[in-house]
């Protein structure tokens, strides 16, 4: 088997898995980062969604040997602690059964990483593809709007 180096949350891995190993069962089986987790395993449902290099992506679809040793992966355990989108997500109440959360904050973050005044149309846009089954759209939306609102005057400040 192949030895792959991948950064996650900062961290240097050498992971010695076969090429087409997802990267979700890499980060959770071999790095051992649980907050990713697994949905349909076909990229639709986006519980899987990662960011590599600040974009979302679904790591159930994504083998391992398409990741180069210098992209940088962030899983929900490498958000920063006080990370507007997290806390937003707790103030709005988000999170019902929890198991989409992780993913759906990841592709939040990302939009709000490219688009600091996101419109409802925006975030629909971006958000297409996550499934939540508790069906929290409309307060995953609020989240992000009062994420955005905070970003933008911890920016001014």
């Amino acid at each position: 088997m192949p030895i792959f180096q991948l950064t996650v949350n900062t961290k240097k891995h050498r992971v010695d898995v076969d090429s087409d190993t997802p990267l979700l069962w890499v980060i959770r089986d071999e790095i051992k980062y649980t907050g990713t987790k697994f949905g349909c395993g076909m990229g639709l449902c986006g519980a899987c969604t990662v960011l590599v290099n600040g974009s979302p992506i679904r790591s159930c679809s994504t083998p391992v040997s398409t990741l180069k040793p210098s992209d940088k992966i962030t899983t929900i355990e490498g958000l920063a602690a006080g990370n507007a989108v997290q806390e937003a997500w707790i103030e709005a109440q988000v999170p019902q059964c929890g198991y989409c959360q992780s993913g759906q904050i990841l592709a939040a973050s990302a939009l709000l990483a490219t688009n600091a005044n996101p419109s409802d149309a925006d975030i629909d846009n971006a958000m297409a593809g996550n499934i939540c089954r508790c069906g929290t759209y409309p307060r995953m939306r609020q989240a992000i709007h009062a994420a955005a609102s905070k970003i933008q005057k911890t920016k001014k400040a």
